[in-house]
């Protein structure tokens, strides 16, 4: 069988690679062919364009490389015509991914007159986030996905009851990676895993507490956060080792003049063996939020905006959720204090963070809370269950 991947960014191209191993185990001939990241390379195939070429956030910047963005686009359209696929498997990373559907959709009636001509399924792996904003995307999915593949179980609700589009949910992938992680893998000072949930503690040992700052895997959000996640946490730097988690998507030295002076060290590639010491987290909004939440690391979730006042109403008027982090849309209700728009400030991260730490206001019950998250999710392997449905349903 002949799988076509497209992820945009680090964190698709995890999702991604862990699918592809799933479906080679149940598809020894399977041949992939791909838009992606070194994850994705690493389990074979053919890597057609990285996704650090295609990562673009906000309106300027989207603005700015929408020459790249469209010459990219034509470059799926023509490499997915030229290589024919069984299947187009899109991996989140909506704006983009959508628009492939309806290209590949249209195949079908273009090639409708040729003999024995190929057709292409669509799957969507990791469906996109309609129910926070843009819903009307719906109507595009309805027409151009075959079949989709959710990994939050509130959205099958969302799906299947508002909108009558029948969907598969497959469990969270992340919570998988977190606990396979968590079974065996030694963090970045050698220690095992299982120490941070006998209750060992680390001042005990005579070491510092370790503080987390997650600030986004794109440079807008980096920029924007880190900032006030550096001074929020200077007054602790006496007492906790405050590090940051370097993104895979981005170069050491664009968090250097950040880190100029600073108190906070920065680990790369790390992430997982960092929320696996911390005691605390600051964490800008999105997978990492969950990530956090999995490793079972109290958070303050921050998430700067221009024109914050104005963009606060917006979202009040636009957004169709409460919440921006998934621990909370999860949970349905407020787990983790989320510092958005006109909430965000250096002061109200500071309060937040403090109530978060050992003897904090907030800090048990929101580990407590986060039991239900964990039961909500499941514990299904989402790659392996995806990977047996998409066969299944490729092979009727």
């Amino acid at each position: 069988m002949k799988y076509y991947l497209i992820a945009g960014e680090a964190s698709g191209d995890l999702h991604a690679s862990r699918l592809m191993r799933a479906l080679k185990q149940r598809d020894p001939v399977a041949d992939f062919r791909f838009f992606g990241g070194d994850l994705m390379a690493a389990e074979g195939g053919t890597l057609v364009k990285h996704y650090r070429e295609l990562a673009y956030m906000g309106f300027i910047p989207v603005l700015m490389h929408l020459r790249t963005i469209l010459r990219n686009m034509k470059m799926c359209k023509t490499d997915i015509s030229a290589w024919r696929p069984d299947v187009v498997i899109l991996v989140d990373y909506p704006g983009f991914n959508l628009k492939i559907a309806k290209y590949v959709h249209g195949l079908r009636g273009a090639r409708c007159e040729v003999r024995g001509a190929i057709f292409p399924k669509v799957y969507y792996y990791i469906s996109p986030k309609i129910w926070a904003w843009k819903e009307y995307r719906i109507k595009a999915i309805k027409r151009d996905v075959d079949e989709l593949f959710s990994i939050l179980p509130f959205e099958v609700d969302f799906f299947e009851k508002k909108h009558h589009f029948p969907i598969h949910y497959v469990g969270n992938p992340t919570a998988q990676e977190v606990r396979e992680f968590l079974r065996g893998e030694r963090d970045f000072r050698g220690e095992r895993r299982e120490e941070q949930f006998r209750g060992e503690r680390r001042e005990e040992r005579g070491e510092r507490n370790v503080i987390a700052l997650l600030a986004g895997s794109r440079k807008q959000e980096i920029k924007d956060n880190l900032p006030a996640m550096i001074e929020a946490t200077r007054h602790l730097a006496d007492r906790y080792d405050v590090v940051l988690a370097g993104a895979p998507s981005i170069e050491r030295t664009y968090y250097e003049p950040f880190l100029e002076g600073s108190h906070v060290r920065l680990v790369m590639n790390e992430t997982y063996p960092l929320l696996a010491k911390a005691t605390a987290a600051l964490v800008t909004s999105g997978t990492a939020t969950l990530e956090t939440c999995m490793f079972r690391v109290p958070q303050v979730v921050c998430y700067y905006t221009p024109l914050k006042h104005f963009i606060g109403m917006m979202r009040r008027l636009v957004l169709k959720v409460k919440y921006v982090s998934l621990v909370n849309l999860i949970a349905d209700r407020e787990v983790v204090t989320e510092l958005v728009a006109e909430t965000f400030s250096v002061e109200n991260i500071r309060r937040e963070l403090e109530a978060i730490l050992p003897g904090g206001s907030k800090r048990q019950q929101m580990l407590d809370d986060y039991e239900e998250v964990h039961r909500r999710l499941g514990d299904n392997d989402a790659p392996d269950r995806a990977a047996e449905l998409m066969i299944e349903l490729l092979n009727p």
